[in-house]
């Protein structure tokens, strides 16, 4: 049985870089002589130190307006953060739950769904009827039933209140997440000193 070479710091090292370069791991191995295998082992636990010491080895990037901008560094002057990069890492660090999605404004989310597809088929049925009427020739003239004409008024009022209902959820919502956020930022600039 012949013993396996074992990879030195530096080798590990030149490996690691290499790899990053795009060499293949199979090219690496034949160099080094070692086993393709050994070589992802030797990528793999670079990886978990980086990991285990937090070394920062991705990037975020993306665009905002002057005026979000404007906010974003208002919210970390108050809080005596003092880079946007150290800000925006204390709100991934601190994002435990709070950019999850909503269970409680899924479920409204869907009670509204639900109660607009009823509305939408009461007034499905009421074009088909004034349809039916009028290719008849009974539409000539035809007018609301005071039946009718009070599920059209009802309809208007359900579909305006629902709007606002939706709208005041959504604002009551990023305002939770906001504040939660801008508590965040505080906790964190302190722990970081």
């Amino acid at each position: 049985m012949t013993r396996s070479k074992r990879l030195t710091e530096a080798e590990r090292m030149e490996i690691v870089r290499e790899a990053a370069e795009g060499v293949s791991s199979t090219e690496l191995a034949a160099r080094f002589g070692v086993t393709p295998r050994a070589v992802q082992y030797t990528l793999k636990a670079d990886e978990d130190r980086q990991r285990d010491t937090s070394v920062a080895t991705a990037a975020v990037s993306l665009k905002v307006t002057p005026e979000e901008l404007a906010a974003f560094d208002a919210v970390l002057a108050s809080a005596g953060i003092e880079t946007r990069s150290e800000g925006l890492r204390r709100l991934m660090q601190a994002a435990g739950g709070v950019f999850v999605p909503d269970a409680q404004l899924a479920a409204e989310m869907e009670r509204y769904r639900a109660s607009l597809n009823e509305v939408g088929n009461g007034v499905a049925q009421i074009a088909k009827q004034m349809t039916l009427a009028n290719r008849s020739g009974q539409g000539v003239g035809l007018e609301f039933s005071e039946l009718r004409l009070a599920q059209m008024r009802g309809l208007s009022r359900f579909i305006l209140d629902a709007a606002d209902e939706i709208d005041l959820l959504v604002r009551r919502r990023r305002d939770a997440m906001r504040l939660t956020a801008v508590e965040a930022l505080r906790e964190f600039a302190h722990a970081a000193e």
